[in-house]
């Protein structure tokens, strides 16, 4: 049977149920979409959780909170920063050593978006990029 995104033509819809879902033993709940050319998740992370350290190489992560706040921790210049994020804040990690803690009595919600950069200033190409039709 044809599912609706099918039958939309060049546009297709991404229901939860096709995301890869993981609960992760920190107390991250993950929904996983991922593409040929980059990745977006959609995390939940229980009150008093804490993910592992780590870091990308590669990698460009950017993190929207959606609900709640959220503690970034980081490494610079060998000392360890932090910094609460809110709802509708956003944090570009880069390449840093980095953490993230729900360090409050609510669930926190936040979106991932994950790509590889090649280094080409794509900004003008992504504010003009629009056609008006009209129908």
């Amino acid at each position: 049977m044809e599912s609706w995104s099918d039958m939309i033509s060049g546009l297709k819809i991404q229901e939860l149920s096709d995301a890869i879902r993981v609960k992760k033993e920190n107390g991250t709940e993950v929904y996983y979409y991922i593409f040929d050319e980059y990745e977006i998740h959609l995390n939940k992370i229980l009150p008093g959780s804490i993910q592992e350290w780590h870091f990308h190489s590669e990698i460009e992560e950017t993190i929207v909170v959606t609900k709640g706040k959220l503690r970034c921790r980081w490494i610079e210049n060998d000392m360890e920063k932090d910094s609460c994020i809110e709802s509708g804040e956003l944090v570009r990690v880069g390449n840093s050593i980095h953490t993230f803690e729900n360090d409050t009595d609510d669930v926190a919600e936040f979106i991932v978006f994950r790509f590889v950069p090649d280094g080409l200033d794509k900004k003008e190409c992504i504010k003009r990029d629009k056609t008006v039709v009209k129908r």
